[in-house]
C-alpha cells in the first residue's frame, strides 16, 4: 500500500547509519527510561476496552471552530502567532515566516481510508485554501503526524520540508521532490534561506513505524524554530526525558512551547507525556507560553477526549504556567493571552441541543476488530 511509504536506501540509508542513534537495525532512544514513567503492571488495553472504553472517548457534538483566514490577512503585531488546526498541526507565524507542523488533513489516523481512528471534525480551513507557507515540519512518521493525502496536496506547492532522518523516503514516495527535503539528526539544524529562521532537530523519547516490519526504521525528533527575536519548541511525540534540560540549555529560552498532552496511558507512559508529565517537561524546558497539542482530534487512547484539557486547567495555575488553549482555528499571539476560557465544556451543551440523529457516537464501537487491532508484531500504541 502506498500509504506505508518507502524504506531508505543508498546515500540516505548510509547517512542514517552514521547517526549515533543508529542501533544496527534501527534508531533508539538515547537515555534510559526514568523510573515510574511506565507502569509495568498496567495491562495494555484489551480489544473490548478499546472498542467500548467509555461514552466520552469522542465529543458528543461539534467542537467550537473558527475560520482563521481573516486573522491571517494581517501580520501578528508581536511577530509571533500560532493557530492550532487540530492534533499536532499548528501554523506558526514567526517574524514573517509561516511554519506548518505535522500537517494532517486526512479523515483518519490510519493506513486505511475505511477504518481506524477518525477525526472528530474537519480542519477549520480546507487544505487547498491554506495560504502559502514557507516550510513544513514533520517530526516523525506515525499516521497522525504524516498523512499521505495531505502530503500529496502539499507536494504540489513549492514548499520545502524539514524532517527527521529517514522520513524523507516516505515524503519522496508521497510525491515531494528530493531537492525540497532536508533530513536532520538530533542537534543538527537547517537555515531557511532568506528568512532568518533556523530549525533544529532535538531529542524526544518515542518510536517510529508505519507497517509490520519497519519499527524504528526512521528517526523521531522534537523541533525548535528560532529567529533573532523569537523561539518556539515543538515536541512532536515524546515521553518525559532528562534531555529536556539539555534542550533548554542549548536551544532555549522559548517564547512558545508546544507539548503533546493526549493519547496517554500508564502502560505506555514512557513514550507519551500526558498532561501531568507535559507540565514537568515545560518546567524542564525553562517555561514559556504553553500550547497543548496532540489532543482534541482523534481518539487514540482510553481517556475522555477532554481529560488532557481539564487536567491542565486544574494543575497549571498553581505552577505559574501560562496556558494558551485556543479554539480550533483561533489565531493567537502568546504574549497577549491573559487566560483560558474552557471552550471544550461547551461541547456537551451544544450536543444536548442537537437532534439525536446529529449526535456523535463513539465510532470505535462499530469498527471490526481486524480493522483496528494491530498484529502482534506491530507496536502498541500506533502513534
Amino acid at each position: 500500500m502506498k500509504t506505508f511509504g518507502a524504506r531508505a536506501t543508498g546515500l540516505r540509508l548510509e547517512r542514517m547509519k552514521d547517526s549515533p542513534l543508529w542501533a544496527g537495525e534501527g534508531f533508539r532512544n538515547l537515555h534510559p527510561i526514568a523510573a515510574g514513567l511506565r507502569d509495568a503492571h498496567a495491562p495494555r488495553p484489551t480489544l473490548s476496552e478499546f472498542l467500548c472504553g467509555g461514552p466520552r472517548r469522542v465529543p458528543q457534538g461539534p467542537l467550537p471552530s473558527i475560520d482563521p483566514r481573516p486573522a491571517w490577512l494581517a501580520p501578528p503585531a508581536t511577530g509571533l502567532r500560532a493557530t492550532w488546526l487540530g492534533h499536532s498541526t499548528v501554523l506558526v507565524e514567526i517574524d514573517g515566516v509561516r511554519v506548518l507542523t505535522d500537517p494532517v488533513w486526512g479523515p483518519r489516523a490510519s493506513p486505511s481510508s475505511m477504518a481506524g481512528p477518525k477525526r472528530f471534525q474537519p480542519v477549520p480551513v480546507p487544505l487547498k485554501a491554506l495560504p502559502e507557507v514557507d516550510v513544513v515540519i514533520v517530526s516523525h512518521d506515525h499516521y497522525d503526524h504524516l498523512d499521505l493525502p495531505t502530503i500529496r496536496e502539499l507536494a504540489r506547492r513549492p514548499v520545502p520540508f524539514v524532517t527527521s532522518l529517514g522520513v524523507g523516503a516516505h515524503l519522496e514516495a508521497f510525491g515531494v521532490p528530493a531537492a525540497r527535503i532536508t533530513e536532520l539528526d538530533w542537534w543538527q539544524h537547517h537555515d531557511l534561506r532568506g528568512t532568518g529562521l533556523r530549525i533544529t532537530a532535538a531529542p524526544s523519547q518515542h518510536f517510529s513505524g508505519r507497517g509490520l516490519k519497519d519499527r524504528n526504521a526512521t528517526l523521531w525528533s522534537s523541533m525548535v524554530m528560532r529567529t533573532d527575536r523569537h523561539a518556539v519548541f515543538f515536541s512532536g511525540d515524546t515521553g518525559l526525558t532528562s534531555q529536556y534540560a539539555e534542550i533548554a540549555t542549548r536551544l532555549g529560552p522559548f517564547d512558545l512551547v508546544m507539548l503533546e498532552v493526549g493519547a496517554f496511558h500508564p502502560s505506555w507512559g514512557d513514550i507519551h507525556l500526558g498532561p501531568e508529565n507535559a507540565l514537568k517537561a515545560h518546567r524542564a524546558l525553562g517555561g514559556g507560553a504553553f500550547l497543548p497539542v496532540h489532543w482534541g482530534t482523534f481518539s487514540l487512547a482510553l481517556h475522555d477526549w477532554d481529560a488532557p484539557a481539564e487536567t491542565l486547567l486544574q494543575q497549571a495555575p498553581a505552577l505559574g504556567v501560562q496556558l494558551v488553549m485556543p479554539r480550533l482555528g483561533e489565531a493567537v499571539e502568546p504574549s497577549q493571552v491573559e487566560g483560558v476560557s474552557p471552550w471544550w465544556r461547551e461541547v456537551d451543551g451544544l450536543a444536548a441541543k442537537l437532534d439525536p440523529k446529529q449526535r456523535r457516537v463513539d465510532e470505535p464501537a462499530v469498527l471490526r476488530p481486524e480493522d483496528i487491532v494491530p498484529p502482534r508484531s506491530m507496536p502498541w500504541p500506533l502513534d
